[in-house]
């Protein structure tokens, strides 16, 4: 159920342009960049108990989370769904725009890792291309 949810809230995300914010520029209280390279990136994500963050969009990628949570995500066209999360909890998110707040008492700590869009080698002209290798 718990899962479904979460499908649900980021397909309905996904309808929104990409022209969000990136969480880690417009709320570094919350997000912290723990390591990337060329294909992913790492987010540690950390609210205080009653926590609200600001609009931002995040690509596809997998959750973890760290300690049990209450959260509601605001989403585009001022819908909301609250979800209940277990510590070791891990799904995966597809890409979405969404304002995140902590409902509970206590702090909830996730783990998040960003798929990136792979980098399209350019096309090479078929003039300009090598030969084949030749077969000896």
């Amino acid at each position: 159920m718990r899962k479904a949810f979460f499908l649900t809230l980021f397909v309905l995300a996904v309808a929104v342009p990409a022209l969000a914010q990136d969480p880690v520029k417009v709320d570094s209280k919350h997000y912290k960049v723990e390591s990337q390279n060329s294909r992913v990136r790492v987010l540690r994500i950390h609210y205080g108990p009653h926590e609200k963050s600001v609009w931002h969009y995040h690509p596809a990628g997998v959750a973890t989370a760290l300690t049990d949570a209450h959260i509601k995500f605001n989403l585009p066209g001022g819908k909301s769904q609250e979800s209940n999360m277990k510590a070791g909890e891990t799904m995966l998110v597809p890409a979405g725009k969404h304002l995140p707040e902590d409902l509970g008492d206590s702090d909830f700590e996730v783990i998040l890792v960003e798929l990136k869009a792979p980098r399209r080698k350019p096309a090479v002209n078929k003039a300009e291309a090598p030969p084949p290798p030749s077969k000896q």
